[in-house]
């Protein structure tokens, strides 16, 4: 893998080893960041599911303000890491070692709402994507939930005019809507699809 564009353009960057991660692929993240571009500079972005921080590092090497990046997996943490270090960024981004719940469910006291939200979960954790669409679209829907009601957008996370875009497996298919959360661009490459979301 290598970053893109930007000031790190054509530096390469590891990944975990073994199948338990599954980084976005070049062209892939290509794709997503021409449609994302206009929105970079100055963004606030949240990488749920960082893995190796690849697309995390793709929008700070294109100027985004302040990334976030959440992974809970020991060996993608330690490659994010060596990642990040390797390129000699030493600010501009946070880590939380924890899961997508735990960081969504935490206690955000004065945190930024963000701008760009990409979330990349292992294709066949199905509840992970309904868990995390439905709670940014306004729902309190989790893992072994029955209460999908959209309620209110999550407050403190999404800002005015953000975007939600998740990568996905293009055979299971995400849904249209999910709370206050529509779908307004469907992308395919390979195997692989982006939906872009954003407020109704």
């Amino acid at each position: 893998m290598r970053v893109i564009a930007g000031q790190y353009r054509s530096r390469v960057l590891a990944a975990p080893a073994g199948l338990a991660t599954r980084p976005t692929s070049d062209r892939l993240r290509e794709t997503l960041f021409n449609v994302l571009a206009p929105r970079i500079a100055g963004a606030r972005f949240l990488d749920l599911y960082a893995g190796s921080g690849a697309v995390g590092i793709e929008a700070l090497s294109r100027g985004a303000a302040h990334v976030t990046f959440v992974e809970r997996a020991g060996p993608a943490l330690k490659v994010l890491r060596a990642n990040l270090a390797g390129l000699g960024i030493v600010s501009g981004f946070s880590i939380h070692a924890g899961t997508a719940t735990s960081f969504l469910s935490g206690p955000r006291g004065g945190a930024v709402e963000f701008d760009v939200v990409f979330l990349d979960p292992p294709y066949e954790a199905a509840e992970e994507y309904e868990a995390t669409l439905t709670f940014l679209g306004g729902g309190n829907w989790s893992p072994g939930s029955q209460n999908r009601d959209p309620g209110h957008p999550a407050p403190g996370f999404l800002a005015d005019g953000a975007v939600v875009i998740a990568e996905s497996r293009r055979k299971d298919g995400l849904e249209d809507c999910y709370g206050e959360l529509v779908r307004t661009r469907l992308l395919e490459q390979g195997d692989a699809e982006l939906s872009f979301y954003a407020r109704a």
